[in-house]
């Protein structure tokens, strides 16, 4: 099951790209890391410009009770 940071993270990368059934977010480091893996075409749109969109997932992970000590990378 996954914990409810990386619930978070899906559900609002899902809301944002073409392809949601190619979001998955894989957690390693006992939850303190969250791999989010989208469809090539989506990995601009989840990053943003300069990384905005990104940062913004970070900030949104920073200030959840549950998210506070997660760090979340975006991989090919």
């Amino acid at each position: 099951m996954a914990s409810r940071p990386a619930e978070l993270i899906e559900f609002v990368v899902k809301a944002m790209v073409d392809n949601p059934e190619e979001v998955h977010v894989r957690e390693s480091d006992e939850g303190r890391l969250l791999e989010l893996e989208t469809h090539a075409d989506d990995r601009g749109r989840v990053i943003g410009r300069q990384g905005r969109v990104a940062k913004a997932m970070r900030a949104l992970l920073a200030v959840s009770r549950d998210g506070a000590d997660c760090r979340l990378d975006i991989v090919d």
